[in-house]
């Protein structure tokens, strides 16, 4: 019985999720059309080789990788949502958290296809999978973040999917199946982030990422870019939908950003200094970043575009004529997501390889199918989202949900017995009576005797 219910709520989701007016059918055609037009580029990696991207052997992680270590951000963001919403108790922030925490499973799924789509031969990765393949625990880095990546997915499956079932179905859902796993997250987002800060770090040949501070680096760049991108998506869910977010969870993000963007170039300032000041020759791969080395600079420009972004938005988001969804802000927080994907993706990855570890200078910028094939990674992931979060809007405002909580135990009640004569039944009230005599309102009805053939009624009896 609980697996019909189950596959009648998946089957109601999907005709809740696939109505829409012209703008929603718009929005999926288009990401439908960009995802087919990566898959095409895709399927030429994968046929002809990666020799027909940028990447060679001096640069061999390409605009996959570090659009991967931007969206491990965007995913260790859902925390900025879970911690005021079940630690401290806000009823504002509380009413979208399952978003944020939607947007952390999709941006995990996001980071896992990029990484298949930046590796040359992805059916090889069975050799990660036990127990025909072997994980390498513990002194492998990459086999710690293959499993603090699929238990961040599973932590945010459950969570959501387990509040929208007992929504969906009008029951009070049980602390003790959902609020472990939610204090469990929080700490799981934390160790995505150092994991993955930890797998850089130790690759011993690139002396750029050799440095104490890149895990608080990663923790506090994801302070920045997450609230941005979730104020975009609260603002669109505000206008389209009928969950109207309110304006305190906006002041909440802005209030984060204000705080996170400035130490965020803080630490970038602080890794500028141990890079430059010495003058070592391990700080090759600083000096190209920041300054280029003679032609060589198509990076430097870049980053430094994405270094006047963050202090763009800064100066937006201390204004105190910035007020929230106002063009100052939302632009500040494009500014914002821009560039760190910048400073953080191309801006961390690509000089870790230039020069090499012979001294080669070998510049690297993405190709056109690289990019194709990023924007269906993309596509595919927004797609995803736009699916998950109308769902979930749906049953949280109550346009998707179970007619009747009790409707699944209608085949245990008994069925009704059929009255017979002689036996009461609701009839309406004698007009006879009159108002002083009827029990209750005149056209309430009242149960009456109903005699049996030939019987006589209690006023036709003789005193």
């Amino acid at each position: 019985m609980l697996i019909v219910r189950y596959l009648s709520y998946l089957l109601h989701m999907v005709t809740f999720a696939a109505r829409g007016g012209r703008l929603f059918y718009a929005w999926v055609v288009s990401l439908s059309l960009i995802a087919l037009y990566g898959a095409f580029h895709y399927y030429e990696h994968i046929t002809i080789g990666l020799s027909v991207t940028n990447m060679n052997d001096q640069v061999s992680w390409g605009l996959g990788i570090a659009n991967f270590v931007y969206f491990v951000g965007v995913a260790a963001a859902a925390a900025v949502l879970v911690t005021p919403a079940y630690v401290y108790h806000r009823a504002d922030i509380k009413e979208v958290v399952l978003l944020g925490e939607i947007l952390a499973f999709v941006a995990i799924i996001l980071c896992l296809m990029f990484i298949v789509t930046d590796v040359g031969r992805p059916e090889r990765l069975w050799h990660l999978m036990p127990p025909i393949g072997k994980l390498n625990l513990p002194s492998s880095m990459l086999s710690w973040d293959v499993l603090v990546f699929n238990g961040y997915i599973v932590l945010n499956l459950h969570i959501p999917g387990y509040l929208l079932w007992k929504r969906y179905n009008g029951i009070e859902p049980n602390g003790w199946a959902y609020l472990p796993f939610v204090f469990i997250s929080i700490g799981w987002a934390l160790s995505i982030h150092v994991v993955t800060a930890f797998l850089l770090a130790g690759l011993g040949a690139r002396h750029f990422w050799h440095t104490a501070i890149l895990a608080p680096r990663f923790l506090i760049s994801a302070g920045a870019s997450g609230p941005a991108l979730l104020t975009f998506i609260f603002y669109i869910v505000r206008l389209n939908t009928p969950l109207k977010v309110k304006d305190s969870v906006f002041v909440y993000l802005k209030e984060v950003m204000k705080v996170t963007l400035p130490v965020n170039l803080f630490l970038l300032g602080c890794e500028a200094f141990h890079e430059l000041y010495m003058g070592m020759l391990s700080a090759a791969s600083g000096r190209y970043l920041y300054f280029g080395f003679g032609s060589n600079g198509f990076l430097t420009k870049i980053f430094w575009t994405a270094i006047v972004m963050d202090v763009l938005a800064i100066a937006l988001l201390v204004n105190k004529r910035t007020k929230i969804l106002t063009p100052m802000h939302l632009t500040a927080c494009g500014l914002a997501v821009f560039g760190i994907w910048i400073e953080k993706g191309m801006g961390l990855i690509f000089p870790g390889f230039i020069p090499t570890p012979l001294g080669e200078i070998v510049e690297y910028s993405p190709s056109l199918g690289e990019i194709a094939v990023s924007c269906g990674v993309l596509a595919i992931g927004t797609l995803i989202f736009t699916i998950m979060a109308k769902v979930a809007v749906g049953i949280q405002t109550g346009e998707l949900r179970l007619p009747d909580p009790f409707a699944h135990r209608a085949f245990f009640q008994p069925r009704p017995e059929p009255v017979r004569p002689g036996l009461y039944k609701p009839q309406p009230q004698p007009a006879r009576l009159g108002k002083a005599f009827a029990p209750h309102q005149p056209h309430a009805q009242q149960p009456a005797y109903v005699p049996r053939s030939g019987a006589r009624t209690p006023r036709e009896s003789k005193p």
